[in-house]
């Protein structure tokens, strides 16, 4: 965590990759698969071959949000350790990796173990470039951040564990007008800034999260104009979108108007990450784990996007939320709680051993 890797960063990911390596099992077989964003440096694949049947995926990811300028290295404050990337996601990678290490350990209970880290999670608006290699494996384990999940009766003291996500979109709207003196000809001029305030206001007008489709949209971004003085002729806007179905976000681009004051306006989603509902398909797994553990390994919802999502499309067992508990992801101020260090290793433990038994179950029968 003392490594900044800010998303599209190279020299930043390859060193982070590097600290991974270090730490991989020796006889781990290392590759680094092109990245699904093109600009981006490659992204890490460790397998392990096993004496077994299961086949499981480890995922994660390397990048963050933080730029050098702001990176803060990680520091213990209290019952925190703060750092750019702490919870989101290389306390995650600790963890992966210590399972992966644990695997190395017990060879007779699985064919094959990946862990694959990513370098444009934070970032991606291109397709997520791996999710049919794994296919046809058994489950794959995301070491997203991790949170605690009511149990049966109500209270928070079970562990959660993510297994439903909403869809989710990033909205791109460019403005094209005309420049003029906004002192002596402001009316000559077509301004791009109105039209994309306009097209703002419509997104905002979409936002419906009580509604059928759950459907948040909200404005993020707003670039236009180059001098005080001048109308400005162009411009960009960028909006959130997330809901139950990627369906839901087209009537928010349909609302969008074409022309707003003689300024033309393109809308386009530059970003579509699937919904994942993995909560049926994990159930019997997750009250598996719990029983392994000792304590509540409860399935629960979270609203930020992952590639857990972009697996769970190809392989029905995924589970998400697997790394340590903390808080202000993407900020200055991101920590993990020191103590779920371990008792969230044991939570991914407990899962990891409940899919080994699943799949040497079902060979068995």
């Amino acid at each position: 965590m003392g490594v900044s890797s800010p998303s599209g960063d190279v020299a930043g990911s390859e060193e982070a990759a590097a600290v991974v390596g270090a730490l991989l099992p020796s006889d781990a077989e290392v590759e680094r698969p092109p990245c699904s964003s093109s600009d981006h440096a490659p992204d890490l694949l460790a397998l392990l071959r096993g004496r077994g049947g299961a086949r499981v995926l480890l995922l994660g990811h390397l990048d963050t949000v933080i730029s050098h300028s702001e990176h803060r290295p990680l520091e213990r404050a209290g019952d925190r350790l703060v750092g750019s990337g702490a919870v989101d996601m290389k306390g995650g990678v600790v963890l992966a990796l210590g399972v992966l290490r644990a695997l190395a350990t017990v060879r007779d209970a699985f064919a094959e173990a990946a862990l694959l880290l990513v370098t444009d999670e934070e970032w991606r608006t291109r397709d997520f470039a791996h999710a049919d290699r794994f296919a046809g494996f058994d489950a794959c384990l995301c070491f997203e951040a991790g949170e605690r999940g009511p149990d049966r009766h109500g209270s928070a003291s079970s562990e959660g564990v993510v297994v439903r996500r909403k869809a989710a979109g990033t909205l791109r709207v460019r403005a094209t007008g005309a420049s003029a003196h906004s002192g002596s000809a402001p009316d000559r001029g077509r301004n791009a800034l109105l039209a994309l305030a306009a097209a703002a206001s419509a997104v905002a007008h979409a936002h419906d999260p009580d509604g059928p489709e759950r459907l948040t949209a909200v404005p993020t971004i707003l670039r236009s104009g180059e001098a005080f003085n001048v109308v400005p002729a162009r411009g960009e806007l960028f909006c959130d979108l997330r809901a139950e179905r990627l369906a839901a976000f087209e009537p928010v681009l349909a609302a969008i108007p074409s022309e707003v004051g003689g300024a033309t306006l393109e809308a386009e989603l530059v970003r579509r990450w699937p919904a994942m509902d993995a909560r049926e398909a994990t159930a019997a797994l997750l009250e598996h784990a719990g029983e392994l553990l000792g304590r509540p390994v409860v399935g629960v919802e979270r609203g930020g996007a992952s590639d857990a999502s972009h697996v769970a499309t190809r392989l029905p067992l995924t589970v998400d939320g697997l790394g340590p508990r903390g808080g202000g992801a993407h900020t200055p101020d991101e920590f993990v709680l020191r103590e779920t260090l371990r008792t969230r290793a044991e939570v991914a433990l407990a899962v990891t051993a409940a899919v080994l038994e699943r799949s040497s179950r079902a060979a068995a029968a």
